[in-house]
């Protein structure tokens, strides 16, 4: 028989399950491989750790496994990542009164500065502290829309900086305020850009000033007089469509510092407005489609470039304000909230304020937003390198602590509370190169920030000691490093001894082959240079062996699912029993001290001890030492109350049933013909037995084969009728009723019969009564009939 066989050969391929220890099915070829499997796995240096068969990565196992297997803890390589803190300087405590300090004086977030030695898999984690300064500086800049609907607000906003610095002078006495104002990209259709409405694009009678993009009117400034001038000398300008170019104006506002005079403090940026918003794409309206660049483009003070660069999208102004720690406060009247709330959503650290018609309450807007950003501290940080996680934990005010994405963040923070965060930063490998990478984490809003340096283990320490060209590595082929050979490109072996294009040749092959068999290395290995190497299990107890790898250490008899029992070891597929054991599956004990009754004999003279078992030869007798006998006399009444209590929750050990009674299983049947019957597998004995209520119950009792006491008990009691009260009662109850009824009946009747007889005699005294026809002298008339003397009968 032809025998065609192709076989691409690693070293340290093997046939793995899908689940199991991921530091053998890494198959990793050095001990810097295996560090970076996870942080449970760990590489035995020692040199005569691996056994006949064994392939190199072997040596790369849990740290537990590795101990069991004989490589001692001095010999395995585990390197642990560590941190260390290079600038921890602590927050600020200052009160508003003390000393002033320069804004980059001032601490509020601790540490600054860490490094960190990632391994993979493991966790590093630090503490974050937040605390919100006292008089901390603020710079605030005032971006106002100009188009002719805020005409009335403009009015308001001219006297804005001298009563804003006084208000804000409450918070902070480091307080600069500026101003700028927009209208709307100098395009059609935005604007009209005929010559007469370029310089008045006001209607009527009215005089406005030239319609522009954007325009930087004041510098930051200490100075709130300043601000009063010359926002004084404003004019109002307008456009032709509703939206606003405001977003052009807060790209500039966020990425022009120098022209802004932006400080390291806290930003804010106050836009007012009282219509919508133009984004990206709508600059297509005005045959402007070159995406906004996110650059600074202003030349005195304007905006030059609108005509060029669309507008910005929403993501971009984000990323832009959050770069610059810029807080955004949207002033806006009510027509238009709905909208502008959407876009705080978007914003981080943003808010919004309902803007009078004409911006009266424009300062009260101001303190409440800014109270309300202030007052919560939400941390991002930069891009992850790839491979590298992080988690937040959050510790807040009184005791309110958040995970997840609620860990980033804690609210209603007071001036001078103190707020901590836990950071966990985790590598799950190690980036190419191994080059170090920095990540930044801040507070948004806030420039300050943590500058987080990662150095990632990718190696392990005795790969500093490696010998290059090894004379153990076969004649040179490899770097002798951890224990173990490094083999050369297109060298293999444990030992380097065999170039790749001898992996498949056919006299090699015959070394593999037991008795001159087909089967190389038994189906259980590889064929390596003409030497098996042994294929590795899930379980790094079970190993393949023998120079064939016809042996293992798992394929002996089981007893009880263990392998020999639990009472021996696995060798060469054969139980090597622990003394006082023997069988083929170690399951058979020689010690007869499990077989003595209580009366020191074994199995109670009644049985034969067999592999530490009792084997009863009396039927009677049961038991592991054959001391039960559920049919003889007595155990009826023995088990009694247990039985009463258990099933019905009576007799005199109803208060300690559970203590005493719990040494049988208890099964409930619903009537007696459910009960075990003679004749089964065990005796069994059937009992019928009274309580205190004279009511009887049923049970049987019985050892199964299994030695456990069976009690199967009917769940009804049978105790004596006692008399129905109920159709006693009716009974009397209706016998009342009824001779009450027959009394009135009776009594009805005899009325009638009187009645009767009195009419009757009533009819005949009258029958017999004779009158007198004669007038009564006493009798007078009253009628008297008197007869007209003139009449004549006519």
């Amino acid at each position: 028989m032809l025998f065609v066989r192709r076989r691409i050969y690693n070293e340290f391929a093997s046939l793995q399950p899908s689940e199991g220890n991921e530091c053998i099915k890494a198959n990793a070829k050095s001990c810097g491989e295996c560090i970076q499997v996870g942080a449970k796995c760990g590489w035995c240096t020692d040199p005569e750790f691996l056994k006949q068969g064994e392939a190199t990565s072997t040596r790369c196992d849990e740290l537990e496994s590795l101990r069991k297997r004989g490589c001692s803890g001095a010999k395995v390589e585990n390197p642990r990542g560590s941190q260390e803190a290079l600038k921890n300087k602590t927050v600020t405590n200052r009160n508003k009164g003390a000393k002033k300090l320069r804004p980059e004086d001032i601490t509020q977030i601790q540490p600054q500065k860490l490094t960190l030695s990632l391994r993979s898999g493991e966790p590093q984690s630090f503490n974050l502290k937040f605390k919100r300064a006292e008089d901390y500086p603020i710079d605030l800049y005032y971006l106002m829309d100009l188009s002719y609907s805020m005409k009335d607000d403009l009015e308001n906003v001219k006297n804005l900086g001298t009563q804003l610095m006084l208000e804000m002078s409450k918070i902070t006495s480091d307080f600069r305020i500026g101003f700028g104002s927009f209208v709307e990209k100098t395009v059609m259709p935005y604007i009209s850009t005929t010559p007469a409405k370029l310089l008045n694009p006001c209607t009527g009678d009215q005089n406005c000033t030239s319609p522009f993009s954007y325009k930087n009117v004041l510098k930051l400034t200490s100075n709130g007089q300043e601000f009063n001038t010359l926002v004084g000398r404003q004019q109002i300008s307008g456009n032709l469509d509703s939206p606003e170019g405001g977003f052009d104006a807060i790209m500039q506002v966020a990425v022009c510092g120098e022209h802004i005079g932006w400080r390291n403090v806290t930003r804010l940026l106050v836009f007012s407005t009282d219509a919508g918003f133009h984004f990206a794409g709508d600059g297509k309206l005005g045959g402007i489609v070159l995406p906004n660049d996110g650059k600074c483009h202003l030349e005195n003070n304007m905006y030059t470039m609108s005509h060029y660069y669309d507008y910005p999208s929403i993501a971009h102004l984000v990323q832009k304000l959050s770069d610059n720690n810029i807080q955004t406060i949207f002033a806006i009247t009510e027509e238009f909230q709905p909208v502008y709330k959407e876009l705080k959503n978007l914003i981080p650290k943003s808010a919004v304020g309902t803007l009078s018609a004409n911006s009266s309450n424009v300062i009260n807007l101001i303190i409440d937003a800014y109270n309300s950003l202030s007052s919560e501290v939400i941390l991002e940080n930069s891009k992850l390198a790839e491979g590298v996680t992080i988690a937040y934990q959050s510790r807040c005010k009184n005791g309110v602590t958040g995970e997840g994405e609620m860990g980033r963040k804690c609210s209603n923070i007071s001036i001078g509370d103190e707020v901590s965060f836990t950071i966990s930063i985790t590598a799950k490998q190690c980036p190419k190169m191994g080059k170090p990478e920095t990540i930044k984490i801040k507070p948004l809003g806030f420039t300050e920030e943590v500058e987080i340096a990662l150095n990632f283990i990718c190696e392990c320490d005795c790969h500093k000691n490696g010998t290059e060209n090894s004379d153990i590595c076969h004649k040179g082929n490899g770097t002798y490093e951890c224990g173990a050979c490094r083999c050369n490109e297109g060298r293999i072996g444990r030992h380097c001894e065999c170039s790749t294009n001898e992996v498949t040749s056919e006299d090699l092959d015959k070394n593999c082959r037991k008795d001159n068999g087909t089967d190389i290395c038994s189906n259980n290995g590889d064929c390596v240079c003409g030497t098996c190497e042994c294929k590795k299990r899930e379980n790094p107890e079970e190993r393949y062996s023998g120079k064939f790898c016809d042996c293992d250490n798992f394929n002996c008899d089981r007893s009880n699912n263990k392998l020999c029992g639990g009472h021996g070891h696995c060798e060469c597929r054969v139980c090597i029993c622990d003394a006082n054991w023997t069988g083929s599956a170690c399951d058979c004990s020689l010690d007869t001290t499990t077989c003595l009754a209580s009366n020191k004999q074994i199995c109670n003279g009644r049985g034969t001890c067999e592999c530490g078992t009792c084997k009863c030869t009396d039927p009677k007798f049961q038991g592991p030492t054959c001391e039960i006998c559920p049919t003889c006399p007595g155990v009826c009444a023995e088990h009694k109350e247990c039985v009463q209590c258990r099933a019905f929750g009576t007799g005199e050990k109803k208060e300690t049933c559970e203590r005493d009674c719990s040494y049988f299983n208890l099964i409930k049947v619903k009537d007696r013909d459910k009960l075990p019957q003679p004749g089964q597998a065990f005796p069994l004995m059937h009992c019928k037995e009274r309580d205190a209520n004279d009511c009887w119950f049923y049970y049987t009792y019985a050892v199964n084969n299994n030695t456990e006491k069976e009690v199967h008990v009917v769940e009804t009691l049978d105790c004596p009728a006692g008399p129905d009260i109920i159709p006693i009662v009716a009974g009397v109850v209706a016998g009342i009723v009824l001779i009450g009824l027959a009394l009135l009946l009776i009594w009805k009747l005899l009325m009638i019969i009187h009645d009767r007889r009195e009419f009757a005699k009533f009819e005949k005294e009258k029958m017999n009564a004779k009158w007198d026809t004669g007038e009564n002298p006493i009798y007078k008339s009253a009628v008297t009939t008197v007869v007209n003397p003139k009449y004549e009968g006519k």
